[in-house]
């Protein structure tokens, strides 16, 4: 398991070969093909946008959730969460091609479960994609006792997930631990007494935003 500060702050390195893959193309064209190359350029710009991976700062603030990716706020609802097998508060964030897609443990714990479902590629945006997509989840138990399940899910293009957490593993909050290939979304199912942060249509940052508070451990309360 990775340590919880990414080695490759810059550059993911699930992109190197599409990286240096677009970039050598670019360079054949503009060899053999001069002012024909701009578009290969382009391309290879795109490429190298996508996969930006820049370090992120994690808020030290006690019981919160963080966002376990970039994008925007498509889902603020109660539910039920069908990988934990409890009622729960789902918060969603979509990803499209242009935000980073790494992703990051929304809270510290321990990876009680993982399950792999294969699936449709609709459009991530959709509710739907929740239940019918190709999707990866992973539930954490907290120290204070909580729950909380991490779903990545595949969208209308991206047909790859990459999850390196292992059932026992221990994850720091905000720590890296997957990445999903060109457009997708993640779901995050929450103790449902949590209180949210956010609300649908807000655009959020992988580690830097904090979703939702998680309830106070019952120590606390008691107190």
């Amino acid at each position: 398991m990775q340590k919880p500060h990414y080695p490759h702050p810059i550059l993911a390195r699930e992109g190197w070969p599409y990286i240096i893959g677009s970039v050598v193309l670019a360079l054949l064209i503009l060899w053999v093909g001069g002012a024909w190359s701009i578009p290969f350029w382009i391309i290879a710009l795109f490429v190298i946008q996508f996969f930006r991976d820049p370090p992120r700062v994690v808020p030290q603030a006690p019981n919160v959730v963080l966002s376990p990716a970039d994008g925007r706020i498509v889902a603020v609802e109660a539910t039920h969460d069908p990988y934990a097998n409890r009622p729960a508060l789902k918060i969603s964030v979509f990803m499209n091609v242009f935000n980073v897609h790494s992703n990051r443990s929304p809270v510290a714990g321990t990876v009680r479960h993982l399950a792999y479902f294969p699936g449709k590629f609709v459009n991530a945006d959709l509710d739907k994609a929740s239940t019918e997509n190709e999707r990866n989840a992973m539930v954490i138990d907290t120290a204070e006792g909580h729950q909380v399940t991490a779903v990545q899910i595949a969208g209308l293009v991206a047909r790859r997930i990459l999850c390196y957490a292992k059932e026992g593993d221990a994850l720091a909050r905000g720590q890296r631990y997957g990445f999903i290939r060109f457009g997708s979304r993640v779901d995050v199912y929450l103790p449902p007494e949590s209180q949210p942060r956010v609300a649908i249509g807000d655009k959020v940052s992988a580690t830097t935003t904090l979703l939702a508070d998680l309830p106070k451990p019952r120590s606390d309360t008691a107190s």
